[in-house]
């Protein structure tokens, strides 16, 4: 494991699992449209393979990587997925064998420098990379809105790291040395119901940090705040996630 990993995310692995948002499916399908062939997609920092299922549906393999061993152990299964425990930094597969690297809500964690130098020896020529990320979560109902945002970028500010900034970006501030192409506008759809975004919420780093900064009254505060404003707690409401991305070919 790279000695610069920052585990945020294993302490509730399970749960991560379970709320973070489905990406849509068009997604992966357009990024196979990419690619020259589609034997084998490499999914770095695949969490608990929220991407990765979607991507098995259009390459004959898929090798899903995450540092994290617990988010490995509660990844999804898929006949066509090979589930790797292994820091982005050093992917273990030969020279140029990859038809495309993709990492969700991911590589602003990475080395980026160390990442890059191994996205180019895996893939094949003429390969493709996407960095995909989304922002905060959006309902269209105003006064939930309100509580979730004061809540993510009031209460939260202090605790969320630093790497935050990045992902609020759309990852434009990274560097890419890749020939970048335009990619179609997307976001993330859903209908959830409280118990659904609240659960969401808690995977949040930011989220975690205040949790063990014995911020309970805080957090209360918030959720019963938001619990008010929902209403029937069972009621399922339209929320979406904005979607940025790099997308770019990989030239020798």
């Amino acid at each position: 494991m790279s000695e610069n990993f920052k585990d945020y995310f294993s302490t509730k692995s399970a749960a991560y699992a379970n709320y973070r948002p489905k990406y849509p499916r068009e997604l992966a399908e357009e990024l196979a449209k990419l690619c020259d062939e589609t034997h084998r997609s490499l999914d770095c920092g695949c969490g608990s393979g929220q991407f990765s299922v979607l991507l098995a549906d259009f390459f004959d393999e898929v090798i899903a990587t995450d540092a994290s061993s617990n988010q490995i152990e509660n990844a999804e299964q898929h006949p066509n997925i090979i589930y790797k425990v292994s820091p982005a930094e050093q992917i273990p597969l030969p020279d140029n064998s990859v038809d495309i690297i993709t990492v969700a809500q991911a590589v602003h964690w990475f080395d980026l420098d160390k990442f890059y130098v191994e996205a180019k020896r895996v893939l094949k020529p003429n390969g493709m990379i996407a960095l995909i990320t989304y922002q905060n979560i959006v309902t269209k109902d105003s006064a939930c809105k309100d509580i979730i945002d004061n809540f993510y970028g009031k209460t939260l500010d202090l605790y969320w790291p630093p790497e935050r900034k990045i992902v609020e970006s759309g990852y434009k501030t990274l560097a890419f040395p890749f020939q970048e192409i335009e990619f179609p506008n997307m976001q993330i759809n859903a209908r959830w119901n409280f118990h659904q975004v609240y659960g969401y919420i808690t995977t949040w780093s930011a989220y975690k940090a205040l949790e063990a900064d014995a911020g309970a009254t805080k957090i209360n505060t918030f959720e019963e705040a938001l619990k008010n404003a929902w209403g029937d707690l069972e009621t399922e409401r339209e929320i979406y996630w904005p979607m940025s991305f790099r997308v770019g070919q990989f030239h020798e």
